[in-house]
């Protein structure tokens, strides 16, 4: 459940639709998913590698990738495991 898209901020470059991606998170318009963001930007891809890999993309769509990976972060509920 992403009750924090709602609550907390709005994404206005971000959607997320059962029917694209398998409902991902994902660049508004396009099938580019956050979590492909997010793995090529820890993989040592600057902003210019991305926009040159995925030239739909645009410097506010990656901040907002970024915002968005905050705002689940923080409001993400840790449950310890126990171990039996």
């Amino acid at each position: 459940m992403r009750t924090f898209e709602k609550n907390a901020m709005k994404f206005d470059r971000i959607s997320v639709d059962p029917k694209i991606m398998m409902g991902k998170p994902c660049i508004k318009g396009t099938r580019i998913t956050v979590e492909l963001i997010l793995e090529k930007l820890a993989g040592g891809y600057t902003y210019e590698d991305l926009l040159e890999a995925y030239p739909r993309l645009t410097i506010e769509d990656i901040k907002e990738v970024l915002k968005y990976a905050h705002a689940v972060l923080t409001h993400e509920k840790i449950i310890e495991a126990t171990v039996a």
